[in-house]
């Protein structure tokens, strides 16, 4: 008999996400050569020293969220302190959006507790000594958790604007927290590092962005330094529906493609059609906005990024050029503003793109 055959053991598994130590594994008559051998033939896979998962739900889990949020629960059973997750495993328990590192299996957990701020990293988890009142401890299905508000300015102190903007953005969105609650925490940290970071994305972080891509997006066109940003920005179609534009700066609007609008559900997408369909409608939608007078640019995931952040900045930078070109200028005509308004009042924006 196998441990994962072996009834105590598999109750005790379906009981804690698929999680057993090793010590728990012995109290439940698993000696250390049965162990070796799971390990071994792969029915469990090790998460931290001493933690194990069965594999079955560690593959059935995705590697942006599933599985880091399954990490981080494996630590806390190592834990003999009074450590709370925080940071990105904070933002994974709480159902934040994550910029998530190219290769999500290096990531680190990471775990705060009560002390003069300082960090150290052993391991691959992130241990964190940092003040925070009892009231921003909250648990999430059976974890403590630094709360949303606290965890958007801890994301944007670790990760910049770029990331902490999408993370916030996705709390607003989500209404799990506000401005003025990111801000309230940000004030009780006011000599603390990379500080102006965190007023950055709290000024910056708009929930109208409907995805982590959609968040980059705008930091992306805020670096043209066009002018005043828009999120979905709406124009009439001639068919009666409305066609939301994800940004627009003036006359010139952005558009953010990303595969997630062409996969079905079942692969992670939100598509309810073929992909050709979706990918049809799309030109379709955008032949009619530049019939409006408007420009439009196209971005991309890989846009955002490295080397290809200079090539598309580049490119959207000629692309608006043309817009000028074009209209001789790039503002908005006002029967465009007054129609948008209208529509505005009339109906809210959509809450996915």
């Amino acid at each position: 008999m196998t441990p994962r055959t072996q009834p105590l053991v598999a109750a005790h598994l379906a009981k804690h996400h698929g999680l057993i130590t090793a010590h728990q594994a012995r109290d439940l008559g698993v000696s250390t050569p049965y162990i070796r051998a799971a390990l071994r033939d792969r029915e469990w896979v090790v998460l931290t020293r001493g933690v194990y998962a069965a594999a079955e739900v560690w593959d059935a889990l995705d590697p942006w969220r599933g599985r880091p949020l399954l990490r981080a629960r494996a630590v806390t059973l190592t834990m003999k302190r009074d450590w709370v997750l925080s940071h990105d495993s904070a933002a994974h328990a709480l159902g934040l959006e994550v910029l998530a590192p190219a290769d999500p299996a290096a990531a680190h957990v990471h775990v705060t507790r009560p002390g003069d701020t300082n960090a150290w990293t052993k391991n691959r988890v992130k241990h964190h000594l940092a003040r925070y009142p009892e009231e921003h401890v909250v648990r999430v299905d059976g974890l403590a958790v630094l709360d949303h508000a606290r965890t958007v300015v801890d994301m944007a102190r670790e990760h910049g604007i770029r990331g902490g903007l999408v993370t916030a953005d996705s709390a607003l969105r989500r209404r799990l927290t506000t401005k003025d609650a990111m801000r309230a925490v940000a004030e009780a940290m006011a000599n603390w590092p990379y500080i102006k970071s965190v007023r950055t994305v709290i000024d910056l972080a708009d929930g109208r962005a409907q995805s982590a891509a959609e968040s980059l997006a705008r930091e992306f066109v805020l670096e043209l330094g066009l002018g005043e940003l828009d999120l979905q920005w709406p124009v009439q179609r001639n068919d009666g529906r409305v066609a939301w534009c994800d940004l627009r700066v003036g006359r010139h609007v952005f558009e953010v493609h990303g595969k997630v609008k062409v996969l079905p559900p079942e692969r992670g997408g939100v598509a309810d059609r073929p992909a050709a369909d979706v990918l049809w409608e799309a030109r379709k939608r955008e032949r009619q906005v530049i019939a409006e007078g408007l420009g439009v640019s196209n971005l991309y995931w890989e846009d955002f990024f490295g080397a290809t952040r200079r090539v598309a900045l580049a490119r959207v930078r000629a692309e608006v050029a043309q817009t000028v070109d074009r209209f001789g200028d790039n503002v908005l005509p006002d029967h465009l503003d007054r129609a948008a308004r209208e529509i505005r009042d009339r109906q809210q924006y959509p809450t996915a793109s």
